[in-house]
C-alpha cells in the first residue's frame, strides 16, 4: 500500500461527459472515493486540471496570446479546486487549496514544507493553478508537485482503463500495456501525458499508474496495490 500519492484530475473527468462545468453527483463521488482512500491513512495530494472550463491550446484560444491562455487555464483550475475542496469537506475530511498564483482570500500559497506538513497532519491537500507558469501543463505540474511532496506514485485517472497502443474508443484491435516505461513512451509517441511530464517522471524515477476513474473504488484500489490500468516506470 502506497503511503503517499498525487492523484492528477483533469478538468474533463470532473464534467463527467458534460463538456463544461462541474457534475455535482460525479464530483461528490469522487470527493467520497477520495475521503475512503485518506481514511486508511494515506496521505492524499491532488492536481486537478481546468480543461472543463478553458484550456490554452483549445480552439477558443487560437487567436489568443499563449500567456494570456495560460493564465486563464490556471484560473480555471482553481475553480475546480474551491469545488472539490467543498465536496470532500462535507465527507468530514479537512482540505487545503495550495494556489501556484498568490490568491489568500480563496486559496493558501503553495509552500513545499507547508504542504508537506498539511499531508503529515493527515490533511488532503488540493494543488491548484498548475505550476504558475504558462507553457507548462497540470500534467507537468502533477510530475512536478509529486516529486517536491515525495510521493511514492503518481496516480493519473482517466476515461481509459490503463494505456494503449492506439485509441480504444476508435481501435477495437487497440492492445493495453500491464507494464511500460517511460521511454517506450515516448519512443511510441503515446500521448498519456506531455513529454515535459514523461521527462520528469523518468528522470527522477517517480512511478505512474495510469487507470480509469469510471469504476467506482478503483483509486482506493491502486492505492492498496490492487494491478489496476497501466503502470508506468523508469
Amino acid at each position: 500500500m502506497y503511503k503517499r500519492v498525487l492523484l492528477k484530475l483533469s478538468g474533463e473527468a470532473l464534467a463527467a461527459g458534460r463538456g463544461f462545468g462541474v457534475d455535482a453527483l460525479f464530483i461528490n463521488a469522487v470527493a467520497q472515493e477520495i475521503a475512503e482512500v485518506a481514511a486508511t491513512g494515506c496521505q492524499v495530494a491532488i492536481v486537478v486540471g481546468g480543461g472543463n472550463f478553458f484550456r490554452g491550446v483549445a480552439e477558443q484560444a487560437v487567436h489568443m496570446d499563449r500567456v494570456a491562455a495560460d493564465h486563464m487555464g490556471m484560473l480555471s483550475t482553481v475553480i475546480n479546486a474551491v469545488a472539490l475542496q467543498d465536496a470532500i469537506e462535507k465527507t468530514g475530511q479537512t482540505v487545503r487549496v495550495m494556489s501556484a498564483i498568490a490568491m489568500h482570500q480563496i486559496a493558501e500559497p503553495y509552500i513545499r514544507r507547508r504542504a508537506v506538513r498539511h499531508l503529515e497532519k493527515g490533511r488532503i491537500v488540493v494543488f491548484a493553478a498548475g505550476t504558475g507558469n504558462p507553457y507548462f501543463s497540470t500534467d507537468t505540474a502533477a510530475a512536478l508537485r509529486a516529486m517536491e511532496i515525495n510521493a511514492d506514485c503518481l496516480l493519473k485517472a482517466t476515461s481509459v482503463d490503463g494505456i494503449y497502443n492506439a485509441d480504444p474508443k476508435k481501435d477495437a484491435n487497440a492492445i493495453k500495456f500491464e507494464e511500460i516505461t517511460y521511454m517506450q513512451m515516448i519512443q511510441l509517441g503515446l500521448k498519456v501525458m506531455d513529454i515535459s511530464a514523461v521527462s520528469l517522471c523518468k528522470d527522477n524515477n517517480l512511478p505512474m499508474v495510469v487507470f480509469s476513474m469510471r469504476e467506482r473504488g478503483n483509486i482506493l484500489r491502486v492505492v492498496q496495490g490492487e494491478k489496476l490500468g497501466s503502470l508506468v516506470t523508469a
